[in-house]
Protein backbone atom coordinates (compact mmCIF):
# COMPACT_ATOMS: atom_id res chain seq x y z
CA UNK A 1 0.00 0.00 0.00
CA UNK A 2 2.89 2.45 1.25
CA UNK A 3 4.74 1.37 -2.21
CA UNK A 4 1.30 2.12 -4.45
CA UNK A 5 0.93 5.90 -2.74
CA UNK A 6 4.71 6.40 -3.19
CA UNK A 7 4.38 5.97 -6.67
CA UNK A 8 1.02 7.66 -7.42
CA UNK A 9 2.35 10.78 -5.46
CA UNK A 10 5.60 10.47 -7.84
CA UNK A 11 3.73 10.30 -10.69
CA UNK A 12 0.99 13.15 -9.64
CA UNK A 13 4.22 15.42 -8.88
CA UNK A 14 5.92 14.11 -11.95
CA UNK A 15 2.60 15.57 -14.12
CA UNK A 16 2.34 18.39 -12.12
CA UNK A 17 6.13 19.06 -12.97
CA UNK A 18 5.37 18.29 -16.68
CA UNK A 19 2.68 21.10 -17.09
CA UNK A 20 4.60 23.77 -15.39
CA UNK A 21 7.33 23.17 -17.53
CA UNK A 22 4.59 23.07 -20.78
CA UNK A 23 3.49 26.21 -19.22
CA UNK A 24 6.54 28.12 -18.76
CA UNK A 25 7.70 27.08 -22.23
CA UNK A 26 4.37 28.92 -23.58
CA UNK A 27 4.71 32.11 -21.89
CA UNK A 28 8.08 32.27 -22.93
CA UNK A 29 7.24 31.52 -26.30
CA UNK A 30 3.83 34.07 -26.16
CA UNK A 31 4.93 37.50 -27.48
CA UNK A 32 8.11 36.59 -28.87
CA UNK A 33 9.34 36.48 -32.40
CA UNK A 34 10.43 34.02 -34.63
CA UNK A 35 11.36 33.17 -38.09
CA UNK A 36 9.81 30.59 -40.57
CA UNK A 37 12.79 27.93 -41.24
CA UNK A 38 14.50 28.29 -44.42
CA UNK A 39 12.82 25.82 -46.36
CA UNK A 40 10.27 25.88 -48.99
CA UNK A 41 7.33 28.18 -48.07
CA UNK A 42 5.42 26.46 -45.45
CA UNK A 43 1.74 25.75 -45.17
CA UNK A 44 -0.10 27.49 -41.79
CA UNK A 45 -4.00 26.15 -40.64
CA UNK A 46 -6.33 28.01 -39.15
CA UNK A 47 -5.96 25.30 -36.08
CA UNK A 48 -3.72 23.72 -34.03
CA UNK A 49 -4.25 20.19 -35.81
CA UNK A 50 -3.78 19.01 -39.23
CA UNK A 51 -7.46 18.29 -39.62
CA UNK A 52 -7.84 21.82 -39.74
CA UNK A 53 -7.90 23.24 -43.21
CA UNK A 54 -5.06 25.20 -44.86
CA UNK A 55 -5.46 29.11 -45.21
CA UNK A 56 -2.29 29.81 -46.82
CA UNK A 57 1.38 30.24 -46.77
CA UNK A 58 4.40 31.67 -44.93
CA UNK A 59 7.69 32.63 -46.77
CA UNK A 60 10.82 30.79 -46.33
CA UNK A 61 12.66 32.89 -43.51
CA UNK A 62 9.73 35.57 -42.68
CA UNK A 63 9.71 36.77 -39.42
CA UNK A 64 6.16 36.31 -37.45
CA UNK A 65 5.32 37.06 -33.91
CA UNK A 66 4.65 34.42 -31.67
CA UNK A 67 0.81 34.35 -29.80
CA UNK A 68 0.46 30.70 -28.36
CA UNK A 69 1.36 26.96 -28.72
CA UNK A 70 -0.38 24.15 -28.47
CA UNK A 71 0.32 20.05 -29.17
CA UNK A 72 2.96 20.31 -32.01
CA UNK A 73 1.40 23.87 -33.43
CA UNK A 74 2.44 27.36 -32.91
CA UNK A 75 0.06 30.56 -33.36
CA UNK A 76 1.61 33.23 -34.81
CA UNK A 77 1.04 36.98 -37.11
CA UNK A 78 2.86 37.17 -40.10
CA UNK A 79 3.69 40.01 -42.25
CA UNK A 80 0.24 40.76 -43.41
CA UNK A 81 -1.48 40.85 -39.44
CA UNK A 82 -3.51 37.47 -40.38
CA UNK A 83 -3.03 34.64 -36.91
CA UNK A 84 -2.38 31.50 -38.38
CA UNK A 85 -1.54 27.71 -36.72
CA UNK A 86 2.06 26.38 -38.21
CA UNK A 87 4.07 24.01 -36.57
CA UNK A 88 6.60 23.93 -34.51
CA UNK A 89 9.37 22.54 -35.65
CA UNK A 90 8.87 24.52 -38.48
CA UNK A 91 10.12 27.87 -36.43
CA UNK A 92 13.34 28.77 -35.18
CA UNK A 93 14.81 31.56 -32.92
CA UNK A 94 17.58 33.01 -35.14
CA UNK A 95 17.11 35.20 -37.97
CA UNK A 96 16.97 33.39 -40.95
CA UNK A 97 19.81 32.94 -43.40
CA UNK A 98 17.70 35.67 -45.84
CA UNK A 99 17.69 38.32 -42.83
CA UNK A 100 21.53 37.25 -42.16
CA UNK A 101 22.55 37.47 -45.72
CA UNK A 102 23.37 41.51 -45.75
CA UNK A 103 24.57 41.75 -42.62
CA UNK A 104 27.40 38.25 -43.04
CA UNK A 105 27.92 40.68 -46.13
CA UNK A 106 28.78 43.23 -44.80
CA UNK A 107 30.61 41.65 -41.74
CA UNK A 108 32.75 39.98 -44.78
CA UNK A 109 33.54 43.27 -46.75
CA UNK A 110 34.81 44.53 -43.43
CA UNK A 111 37.20 41.56 -42.29
CA UNK A 112 38.02 41.58 -46.05
CA UNK A 113 38.86 45.45 -45.93
CA UNK A 114 40.38 44.79 -42.09
CA UNK A 115 42.63 42.01 -43.96
CA UNK A 116 43.91 43.73 -46.84
CA UNK A 117 44.76 46.95 -44.57
CA UNK A 118 46.93 44.07 -42.10
CA UNK A 119 48.43 42.59 -45.32
CA UNK A 120 49.76 45.95 -46.57
CA UNK A 121 51.32 47.27 -43.25
CA UNK A 122 53.03 43.71 -42.83
CA UNK A 123 54.10 44.09 -46.29
CA UNK A 124 55.56 47.41 -45.96
CA UNK A 125 56.92 46.19 -42.58
CA UNK A 126 59.00 43.60 -44.49
CA UNK A 127 59.92 45.67 -47.32
CA UNK A 128 60.85 48.15 -43.94
CA UNK A 129 63.10 45.02 -42.50
CA UNK A 130 64.08 43.94 -45.93
CA UNK A 131 66.02 47.31 -46.52
CA UNK A 132 67.55 47.30 -42.37
CA UNK A 133 68.82 43.57 -43.41
CA UNK A 134 70.37 45.13 -46.67
CA UNK A 135 71.83 48.22 -45.12
CA UNK A 136 73.27 45.79 -42.09
CA UNK A 137 74.56 43.31 -44.38
CA UNK A 138 76.29 46.58 -46.81
CA UNK A 139 78.07 47.45 -43.74
CA UNK A 140 79.18 44.34 -42.43
CA UNK A 141 80.51 43.41 -45.79
CA UNK A 142 82.35 47.04 -45.57
CA UNK A 143 83.48 46.20 -42.25
CA UNK A 144 84.36 42.95 -43.15
CA UNK A 145 86.45 44.57 -46.21
CA UNK A 146 88.38 47.35 -43.78
CA UNK A 147 88.95 44.17 -41.22
CA UNK A 148 90.88 42.82 -44.54
CA UNK A 149 93.09 45.45 -45.25
CA UNK A 150 93.51 46.17 -41.94
CA UNK A 151 95.04 42.91 -40.93
CA UNK A 152 96.99 42.99 -44.34
CA UNK A 153 98.46 46.57 -43.51
CA UNK A 154 99.18 45.13 -40.09
CA UNK A 155 101.29 42.20 -41.45
CA UNK A 156 103.25 44.55 -43.76
CA UNK A 157 103.85 46.53 -40.29
CA UNK A 158 104.58 43.63 -38.42
CA UNK A 159 107.64 42.35 -41.56
CA UNK A 160 108.63 45.92 -41.55
CA UNK A 161 109.11 46.01 -37.92
CA UNK A 162 110.90 42.48 -38.45
CA UNK A 163 113.03 44.17 -41.16
CA UNK A 164 114.09 46.98 -38.75
CA UNK A 165 114.63 44.80 -35.63
CA UNK A 166 117.04 42.88 -37.74
CA UNK A 167 118.86 45.95 -39.06
CA UNK A 168 118.98 47.25 -35.83
CA UNK A 169 120.59 44.18 -34.14
CA UNK A 170 122.84 43.83 -37.08
CA UNK A 171 124.00 48.03 -36.60
CA UNK A 172 124.37 47.16 -32.66
CA UNK A 173 126.70 44.14 -33.33
CA UNK A 174 128.65 46.39 -36.31
CA UNK A 175 128.40 49.38 -32.92
CA UNK A 176 130.21 47.43 -30.47
CA UNK A 177 132.57 45.73 -33.00
CA UNK A 178 133.62 49.07 -33.80
CA UNK A 179 134.16 50.06 -30.15
CA UNK A 180 135.86 47.05 -29.32
CA UNK A 181 138.07 47.61 -32.18
CA UNK A 182 138.85 51.52 -31.25
CA UNK A 183 139.29 50.37 -27.52
CA UNK A 184 141.67 47.68 -29.03
CA UNK A 185 143.89 50.18 -30.98
CA UNK A 186 143.32 52.85 -28.34
CA UNK A 187 144.94 49.90 -25.62
CA UNK A 188 147.48 48.47 -28.34
CA UNK A 189 148.65 51.82 -28.82
CA UNK A 190 148.96 53.04 -25.62
CA UNK A 191 151.19 49.94 -24.35
CA UNK A 192 153.72 50.82 -27.72
CA UNK A 193 153.86 54.29 -26.22
CA UNK A 194 154.24 52.56 -22.53
CA UNK A 195 156.74 50.44 -23.76
CA UNK A 196 159.12 53.22 -25.74
CA UNK A 197 158.87 56.32 -23.82
CA UNK A 198 161.31 54.81 -21.18
CA UNK A 199 163.58 54.28 -23.18
CA UNK A 200 163.64 57.38 -24.89
CA UNK A 201 167.22 59.49 -24.22
CA UNK A 202 166.45 62.60 -21.67
CA UNK A 203 167.64 65.89 -22.01
CA UNK A 204 170.01 67.02 -19.34
CA UNK A 205 169.20 70.53 -17.94
CA UNK A 206 171.70 73.34 -18.40
CA UNK A 207 173.24 74.75 -15.22
CA UNK A 208 173.05 78.49 -15.83
CA UNK A 209 177.02 80.13 -15.12
CA UNK A 210 177.15 82.92 -13.52
CA UNK A 211 181.13 83.35 -13.85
Amino acid sequence: MQVARFCHRYRTVAAGILVSVWCVNASAQSGSDAWVTDELSTFVRSGPTDGYRIVGTLTAGEQVQVLETSGDYTRVRGEGGDAVWILSDELQQTPSATEQLPELESQVDSLTAELDGINEEWEQRVASMRQTLEARQQRIDELETRNDQLGSRADESTEQVRALQARLDTQEEDLLLRYFMYGGGVAGAGLVVGLIVPHLPRRRKKRDRWF
